[in-house]
């Protein structure tokens, strides 16, 4: 039973990120931890495996379709990727409590972004964003990846828009670059932490599949109600693992 939710809710992730961009690996970490009995610090060093191999998939059916800038997404993942590396090394020091709490904080805030924002729309020329806001914006998703093991396709998609990158290039290139960032975040963690290769090929089976549906179906359907549709499972998780940690601390 466990197996199979494993990997329908693989599939989820998947979808997620064919659609999207990004945000099913949000969902990664949780899936192990509650779904599978993982503890947090390998949950997270196998989110990384799936999400890496999952957007690779999703980088490459855009890459087909000619969705990936290539000059942009490698700027960005210059400097994500040496956020990712700190990250693993400050993960160490972290309690696996005290990542799940920051994770669930952090689906709250993308749910609340997707709740309250827009669909980003279509740029009409090169927009001017400012080099220390670029290099920020793409440190902190690699600080998040290495850290609670999150793509930070929610943050990367948005960012890409505003260098003036098409929607659909911004989603293409969100998968390029956090299949590259996972692959890092992955190395640095690779023999600190054990790995259950049979549960990250149990919700890579349910990945695979739905991304490549995602990325067929993202050009026929509403990003709009697909984000708050997202954005409502988001909230409902975070609630849950804020509640169950706060449940620990009280009754330590």
């Amino acid at each position: 039973m466990m197996a199979a939710l494993a990997v329908v809710f693989g599939g989820l992730i998947g979808g997620a990120f064919g659609l999207l961009g990004g945000g099913g690996s949000i969902l990664t970490v949780p899936i192990f931890v509650y779904v599978l009995g993982v503890d947090a610090k390998p949950a997270i060093a196998m989110s990384l495996a799936v999400v890496a191999l999952t957007s690779a998939i999703g980088a490459v059916g855009h890459w087909r379709s000619g969705n990936v800038n290539l000059r942009v997404g490698a700027v960005f993942a210059g400097v994500a990727t040496l956020g990712t590396w700190l990250g693993t090394r400050l993960s160490v020091y972290v309690p696996g409590m005290v990542q799940l709490s920051i994770l669930a904080v952090m689906m709250a805030m993308a749910a609340v972004v997707m709740l309250r924002g827009r669909t980003p729309a279509e740029p009409a020329g090169r927009a001017h964003v400012g080099l220390a806001t670029l290099v920020g914006s793409a440190a902190a998703v690699g600080g998040l990846t290495g850290l609670v093991g999150i793509g930070g396709g929610f943050l990367i998609v948005p960012a890409l828009v505003a260098l003036g990158v098409s929607m659909r290039e911004a989603i293409g290139s969100s998968l390029a670059i956090i299949a590259l960032n996972a692959l890092v975040g992955f190395a640095g963690l690779a023999g600190r932490v054990p790995v259950d290769w049979r549960a990250v090929a149990l919700v890579a089976a349910g990945t695979a599949p739905g991304i490549a549906c995602g990325v067929r179906l993202q050009p026929r359907v509403s990003q709009t109600h697909l984000r708050r549709g997202f954005a409502v499972l988001l909230l409902v998780v975070a609630s849950l693992m804020l509640y169950q940690q706060a449940s620990r601390v009280l009754g330590a």
